[in-house]
């Protein structure tokens, strides 16, 4: 899940206080992540931008801004961060629109199955730890990389001064 053995803070935004609540109880009961309910798009996006954050979930309709708009602000803050969309319509149009611009992890319709809520959340954590993990070593061949073409222009270094010394 993530890098440390902290706990996966799942950041949840729906203005409906019921929907967040029965959310937060059941992921609370059933994981060891730190969810963090938010009724207010603008507030949630304060918290993305200063905290560390390891999954997004969003209402699609809400009085602030819709979850479609929240999720490319939350994207442009934690590119990295997997997000999810919850709606209550079964709209394709808007799931293909979300997935296309928002670079969607999930698209969930309300009611949603608990089971199959858990599984959608634990493969974006998962998929979130990978790609980090792929930067991580990315990072590392570029580093050896870095490291190899500055010994190979040493050697040339070298063998220009040796040249020098016998020609």
């Amino acid at each position: 899940m993530t890098e440390s053995t902290e706990s996966p803070i799942l950041v949840i935004v729906d203005d409906e206080d019921m929907v967040l609540s029965s959310l937060s109880a059941f992921l609370k009961l059933e994981t060891s992540y730190a969810v963090i309910p938010f009724t207010s798009a603008k507030a949630a996006l304060q918290y993305v931008q200063d905290a560390r954050v390891d999954l997004v979930i969003s209402d699609y309709l809400m009085p602030e801004m819709d979850g479609i708009t929240f999720l490319a602000h939350v994207r442009k803050l934690k590119p990295e961060v997997p997000r999810i969309i919850l709606t209550g319509y079964a709209d394709k149009e808007n799931a293909i629109r979300a997935i296309n611009e928002v670079g969607l992890y999930q698209y969930i319709e309300k009611p949603w199955e608990n089971d199959d809520l858990l599984i959608i959340i634990r493969n974006g954590l998962e998929k979130q730890q990978l790609m980090k993990q792929l930067q991580q070593k990315m990072d590392e061949i570029n580093q050896a990389y870095t490291e190899i073409h500055q010994a190979y222009a040493e050697l040339q270094n070298i063998q220009r001064e040796i040249l020098k010394t016998f020609a």
